[in-house]
């Protein structure tokens, strides 16, 4: 039996960490033993590689353009997809996904301002146009609030010092995006944090009972 592709989307400081966690551990409540997890980008000795290049500030000053972030960001993504996520659910393993598609379709097409047809276009080119999740589930919250939690973290990567209108916009895609996807389910992650995990549980309960 085929396992199920779990992502977990949302701007930084969302909790999705948290929400990786809370997943793997409802999935073994219901003995569901054979579960991996990945991150975006990363999962492989490449996509790591590829991650570094694009949340790093440059030490040359060469700045990274809009264009070159997003096939960055598939390049990562399809080397992930094709050595860990298919032959993982092939054996029927369960994958949980920090992050995934609906990531560059907010972050680039949002955030960046590229058109989403190009964009659409290379998901489509790179991924498979019927490659999707089995559920998502995006952790909505204000951006100011998300940022806010990002910065007791630490140190912010170069995506991270964007500005607020950047987060704005991705989280105005975000919302687009999920509005008539019936395997997008919203968590509002501005919630405390019990309330976050019963809505995380009863969204994968849906997924569960089918």
């Amino acid at each position: 039996m085929k396992g199920k592709f779990i992502v977990i989307e949302g701007i930084e400081g969302a909790g999705k960490s948290t929400a990786v966690n809370t997943v793997k551990q409802f999935l073994r409540h219901f003995k569901i033993q054979d579960v991996i997890c990945t991150r975006e980008p990363g999962g492989t000795v490449l996509s790591e590689e590829i991650r570094h290049l694009i949340k790093k500030n440059s030490q040359n000053k060469e700045i990274l353009s809009d264009k070159a972030e997003l096939l960055l960001f598939y390049a990562a993504r399809v080397q992930s997809l094709e050595n860990i996520i298919k032959p993982a659910l092939s054996s029927g393993t369960w994958v949980i996904g920090d992050r995934h598609d609906l990531s560059s379709q907010a972050y680039q097409g949002g955030g960046r301002g590229i058109k989403s047809e190009f964009i659409k276009s290379l998901a489509n080119f790179t991924l498979g146009s019927s490659f999707r999740p089995d559920l998502t589930l995006y952790l909505d919250l204000p951006p100011e609030l998300g940022l806010k939690r990002a910065r007791k973290r630490g140190h912010l990567d170069r995506i991270e010092q964007q500005s607020l209108v950047f987060f704005e916009q991705i989280r105005a895609r975000y919302l687009e995006l999920i509005y008539d996807d019936h395997r997008i389910k919203m968590i509002d992650a501005s919630k405390p944090i019990k309330k976050v995990t019963a809505d995380i549980q009863n969204a994968l309960l849906s997924l569960l009972e089918k």
